[in-house]
């Protein structure tokens, strides 16, 4: 197909969520997936390459269209956004122990975290940092908690894989206190 790319190109566009190399191949039916996965290789090295403000990367599972990082503060400024919401220290925590051993219980975090993690979850929830994918099969069917593609996005993760492993964890705090 001569016009594979520009095809993509409009795809990832006109795509309001991260778009999926199987949700492309889901549209473009008659094309072979090496040859989607040629294509959009190209295609994201065409616009790294390139001297526009724009590229193409690869969040949540999927492809954006993002501004390089040199015009960041410009285009904060023009949109007014604030900087990213911080979350509390109490957040990240129970965030940090629904990501590591997801899919997990309330009582499972605040054990983990040794208090009460009820108003962090509702917090993370009201973000969409978090979701309830179900109910554990224990006495009183507890809710399970799961990270979202929101989370992935919001720390600039591909896949829940690319968290540091407990090592990795560790090497960087002895860094950091050296």
């Amino acid at each position: 197909m001569d016009n594979l790319k520009e095809i993509i190109d409009a795809l990832i566009f006109i795509s309001v969520e991260p778009l999926t190399a199987e949700k492309m191949k889901e549209v473009l039916t008659d094309v072979p997936e090496p040859d989607i996965a040629q294509a959009l290789q190209e295609l994201v090295a065409r616009y790294e390459s390139a001297d526009g403000a724009i590229r193409i990367i690869q969040t949540a599972g999927g492809y954006v269209f993002s501004t390089k990082p040199a015009y960041d503060p410009y285009v904060r400024r023009l949109l007014q956004i604030e900087r990213k919401k911080k979350l509390s220290s109490q957040a990240l925590e129970t965030l940090s122990a629904v990501a590591y051993h997801q899919p997990v219980t309330q009582s499972e975090i605040s054990a983990i975290r040794s208090v009460d993690s009820t108003y962090a979850l509702h917090t993370l929830l009201e973000n969409k940092l978090i979701k309830i994918v179900g109910r554990k099969d224990a006495p009183g069917r507890p809710l399970l908690y799961r990270t979202t593609e929101k989370f992935l996005a919001y720390f600039g993760l591909n896949a829940i894989e690319d968290l540091p492993s407990e090592e990795e964890l560790i090497k960087l705090m002895q860094e950091e206190n050296s």
